[in-house]
């Protein structure tokens, strides 16, 4: 029988809930949150000989790591070190005991190649919930003598941090109980404490001018990979504006393209799921079930769009960690802007109305009489775990909160960072990740139809996280440092966000506060070659020779001449997978129907021509030999149609990728179009853009 964590914890306080005495008990290190990063702060402070509380808010440690997220996001695994690393290592030895396996034999999970672990490495990436839980009791056992644990504790955010000078003295909780410390970490994943004690922070997305990015603020083209793939109706009555919109469509987006703005990534819950019929709970309907949040799913889902939208990884014993996929999904896009800064019970609210909307998704899809059978049959295999999380309804006890505040310190990490343009001598651990933003909003496009903005899928090289972005600004706080609140613009914060790279941040963290203790100085003033020599005693990776993210050849349309329509002006069905690596395409990406669904996908390019004129064609592509050889490309002109098919396994006939299909008679306006479809080809199909060149 598996011992909840806060069971064991709980029980395990009777010493140290004497709480409200005259004097408040005084550690070295106090650290708020019981994240990943909190646990991780809490062990470093004590093997290095200090104590520490670590102080949770809810009834659990462990985050999203014990709260359904057990498809380790990393990248290069090599880039974890320390203590990080410790715990993937217990996870492999975990599953190295036959009892661990129940659903399946080891052999068997090991033998698909679907969960991205070979088996044969010291670490492994994938667990269940309550395996994740497990292995914290056990490394929390292991300092227990100095580490005290207090759960269910929510910081005073009015009053509840005592300052003196620049140093944080005393927090003090909703309940009244106060926790004196000489260091004070904020591993929260909002940063309550950080804001509290005066931290400057940013919320929402940066504008790409702010720090010289190219993938923050608003990022219309750059949504393409959780994306419609047909053309939805966004009002309460099909083709009446007047009628308003469906709910979840933000009636004033999406903005500027590249501009800032408030809005943040969505959340969502990381279900943990299983095929197990005797341990698979069914699809329940909620109560307060309201069909109006999900006539947009459903009308997509009549369009054509027979996609579906969730990702379920797989995890030991028949059991996945399910994620967001495709246009509508466990995302509640646009519903969590107000979580950062709001307080307890607009966040609680916000909470369960994102539980609400996720239970009521799968419902739909599961049950409703308008999702076709064959779909509804794909989402009922799958259920809840009856097995884990069995003190809250089998439900994620944490939501997914991909990003919060964000303190502004002396180094903002950004993009520059993430493609090894500007590397930093000061690191304290690395990210690895792709640079990566879920969808934050749902807008209405000029021709009447739903779109999601925000997605940002874009690859990165490992690359060192500086010391600078991890602590504040002296003149604001001299005894604070934050791993999961860290300074870096919206989109590298994107990439750093990574469970195991937290675990990393808050070991440097607690280093670093203890080394402040020790040196008797302000965090700003710490010895920097003392703190990396014991980050690299203590097995942390600061770096490795990783090389800049390479400068793929791209074309903007003034340099291929013309009148060029780029992929993201498509009219696209399908083609939702976009790449960048291949060099010799236009804009930032070129898209393609990753060798699937043949026959269902199709991107349209309609042009707007200012005259009834001859217009040579070209469309553009990189060749490689995994590409189809016979892509038909349509194109509707002024005297019919004409299908030309083209190989993309060999290289186009003209410079910057451009392969002609022939001159032809179009009328002024936008009564042509070129079309490219995936219909009856074996390989993959690129499509990226199109140029309608004048003839004279």
């Amino acid at each position: 029988m598996i011992r909840p964590l806060h069971r064991f914890l709980t029980a395990s306080l009777a010493l140290v809930s004497s709480a409200f005495s005259a004097d408040p008990p005084s550690y070295d290190v106090v650290i708020y949150g019981g994240t990943s990063a909190g646990i991780a702060a809490a062990i470093q402070t004590a093997r290095m000989g200090k104590t520490a509380v670590l102080i949770e808010p809810t009834a659990f440690l462990g985050g999203l790591t014990t709260g359904g997220l057990g498809a380790t996001d990393i990248g290069n695994k090599k880039a974890i070190g320390g203590i990080s690393r410790e715990f993937y290592q217990h996870v492999f030895r975990y599953y190295n005991n036959p009892a661990k396996w129940q659903q399946q034999t080891r052999e068997d999970y090991f033998a698909k190649k679907h969960h991205g672990n070979s088996g044969a490495e010291d670490s492994m990436w994938t667990f269940e919930p309550h395996a994740a839980s497990e292995i914290y009791d056990e490394m929390l056992a292991a300092v227990k003598n100095q580490v005290t644990i207090v759960l269910g504790e929510r910081l005073n955010r009015e009053t509840g941090v005592t300052k003196e000078g620049g140093r944080i003295t005393a927090i003090t909780m909703e309940s009244g109980r106060r926790f004196q410390g000489a260091m004070f970490l904020d591993c929260g994943y909002e940063g309550d404490l950080m804001a509290a004690a005066g931290v400057r922070y940013h919320v929402g997305r940066e504008a790409n001018a702010k720090y010289g990015e190219t993938l923050n603020g608003i990022q219309t083209r750059h949504a393409r990979s959780h994306q419609f793939s047909h053309d939805v109706d966004p009002y309460l009555v099909k083709g009446d504006p007047s009628s308003g919109l469906l709910p979840g469509i933000d009636p004033e987006g999406p903005g500027e393209e590249f501009a800032g703005d408030h809005r943040v990534q969505a959340y969502n819950f990381r279900m943990c799921t299983t095929d197990v019929p005797e341990n698979r709970r069914d699809w329940e309907k909620p109560a307060n079930y309201d069909e109006r949040w999900f006539e947009m799913a459903l009308r997509a889902i009549e369009a054509g769009d027979h996609r579906i939208s969730w990702a379920p990884s797989w995890m030991p014993n028949r059991k996945t960690d399910t994620n967001n996929k495709h246009a509508i999904s466990t995302d509640f896009i646009g519903q969590n802007w107000a979580y950062p800064e709001a307080d307890y019970a607009t966040r609680e609210k916000i909470w369960k109305a994102h539980e609400d909307w996720q239970k009521g998704l799968i419902w739909t899809y599961a049950h409703h009489p308008r999702v076709p059978e064959e779909i509804r049959l794909q989402y009922q295999n799958l259920g809840l775990a009856k097995d884990e999380f069995t003190d809250n309804d089998n439900w994620p006890r944490q939501l997914y909160i991909r990003e919060a505040r964000r303190m502004v310190s002396d180094y903002v990490m950004t993009e520059k960072n993430c493609k090894r343009q500007e590397i930093v001598e000061d690191s304290v651990g690395m990210g690895a990740y792709n640079m990566d933003s879920h969808n934050v909003q749902r807008y209405v496009t000029p021709e009447g139809f739903v779109r999601n903005e925000g997605d940002v899928q874009v690859g990165s090289r490992p690359y060192p996280i500086s010391f600078r972005s991890i602590r504040p600004r002296r003149a604001e706080c001299e005894n604070l440092l934050t791993p999961t609140c860290l300074s870096a613009s919206h989109i590298a914060f994107g990439s750093i966000r990574m469970e195991p790279v937290f675990m990393v941040l808050g070991q440097s963290c607690a280093t670093a506060a203890v080394q402040a203790i020790e040196q008797d100085v302000a965090i700003q003033d710490i010895d920097a070659a003392r703190l990396k020599q014991r980050l690299l005693d203590d097995g942390q990776v600061l770096d490795f020779e990783s090389p800049p993210a390479p400068n793929v050849t791209r074309y903007t349309k003034a340099e291929i001449g013309g009148i060029v329509i780029d992929d993201d002006e498509a009219r696209l069905k399908g083609f939702d997978t976009t790449g960048h690596t291949t060099p010799g395409f236009v804009g930032d990406v070129y898209r393609h129907d990753g060798d699937a669904s043949k026959g269902a996908q199709s991107a349209r390019f309609v042009p707007d021509l200012p005259e009834t004129a001859t217009y040579q064609v070209a469309i553009t592509y990189s060749a490689l030999s995994n590409r189809a050889s016979n892509v038909p490309v349509t194109i509707h002109h002024a005297k019919g149609e004409e299908v030309i098919h083209v190989d993309q396994t060999k290289k186009p006939q003209e410079d910057k990728n451009l392969q002609p299909l022939g001159t032809f008679l179009f009328e002024k306006g936008t009564d042509g179009w070129v079309e490219i479809s995936n219909l009856g080809t074996q390989g993959h199909v690129i499509i990226d853009a199109v140029r309608f060149f004048k003839v004279e």
